[in-house]
């Protein structure tokens, strides 16, 4: 059997310097810690998670909640998140509430009360993976990183800018000569979704073209309620289409496309089509969506970072990170 006492005698190390690399504690040179990285290697040493986390008083156990899983966005973040952890030396445990805009409290408390069980030491919670559980959040006193949106600080929050992105869609497409914009919104529910409708409409309004509220949807997130945008156009406004429909997310604006080929609407020719988000799916999508957004990627990072900053002790009021939009002028607007 491999003990940590021959992976400090092939080192050439002591006992103490191979804890320290295998607790990844930041006092060890990188040299040494590329030496001992390789006897453990060699060796095959695997070391038993349960007797670090009685010395050490940590488990290396990242919670990560998140709303849907099937949702490209999410499943992005996920896959950044795992991976940035890993490099760390994190594990990281996924809990997908499934719903988007989450669960009921009851499950929310059951998702909190396992958590707590297992014992993690950090917790990441991707926008609205716990709606209305921010009290139960503060209750548990483990380190939290929320990616979206917080009435008030009660955790480190990473989030976009979405008002601005939104306002950034607005003059684009007025730039291309469209006035007469429909828009279809995420939930009302949604913080981030008032945010984005805010940013489009006073944008819109600046220019001198306020938003039709006639022309307002609210959208589900999803690809059906897309289409179903797009059938409403066609059926409420067909002697009078808008020229241009911005959707809060790329599931409804895939939605859209789908919809729009069926029904044999030219894009951009009968409508322009532009979205929120920038997920990695749509560069396989044709025509390509106009976009504006950023990367989950970068959530995922600035999410990871800051948490690890609070495990290595830092001790402030909770920060609030925004991670700013750009846009992406392809095919469709």
């Amino acid at each position: 059997m491999t003990t940590i006492s021959k992976v400090a005698e092939l080192a050439g190390v002591s006992r103490t310097t191979v804890s320290h690399v295998i607790n990844h504690a930041e006092r060890v040179s990188p040299q040494l810690r590329a030496k001992v990285s390789a006897a453990i290697a060699e060796l095959g040493y695997l070391p038993n998670s349960q007797a670090r986390s009685l010395r050490t008083g940590r488990t290396n156990v990242i919670a990560v909640l998140i709303p849907d899983i099937l949702n490209p966005f999410y499943t992005e973040l996920v896959k950044v998140i795992q991976g940035a952890l890993e490099q760390l030396g994190l594990d990281a445990l996924i809990f997908n509430t499934d719903v988007p805009g989450g669960r009921s409290q009851a499950h929310g408390d059951q998702y909190l009360r396992q958590i707590s069980q297992r014992g993690v030491d950090g917790l990441i919670v991707g926008d609205f993976a716990l709606h209305g559980m921010l009290d139960r959040l503060r209750e548990l006193t483990t380190p939290t990183v929320f990616i979206g949106s917080l009435p008030e600080p009660i955790v480190d929050v990473v989030e976009l800018d979405d008002y601005d992105g939104a306002a950034q869609m607005a003059e684009h497409l007025l730039s291309r000569g469209h006035t007469r914009i429909a828009v279809v919104s995420g939930p009302a529910s949604f913080r981030e979704a008032d945010r984005r409708i805010r940013g489009f409409a006073d944008a819109l309004a600046k220019a001198g073209h306020p938003l039709d509220r006639a022309l307002l949807r609210e959208g589900t997130y999803l690809q059906p309620s897309g289409r179903a945008a797009v059938a409403w156009l066609c059926e409420e406004h067909g002697g009078d289409m808008p020229s241009a429909v911005f959707f809060a997310n790329s599931l409804m604006a895939i939605g859209a496309l789908t919809e729009c080929y069926d029904r044999g609407i030219r894009i951009p020719g009968d409508i322009a089509v532009a979205t929120f988000d920038q997920v990695a799916q749509l560069e396989d999508v044709r025509p390509r969506l106009t976009t504006v957004g950023n990367s989950p990627a970068e959530l995922g990072r600035r999410a990871v970072s800051m948490l690890h900053q609070r495990l290595n002790g830092l001790d402030e009021p909770p920060r609030k990170f925004t991670v700013p939009c750009f846009l992406q002028a392809f095919d469709t607007a």
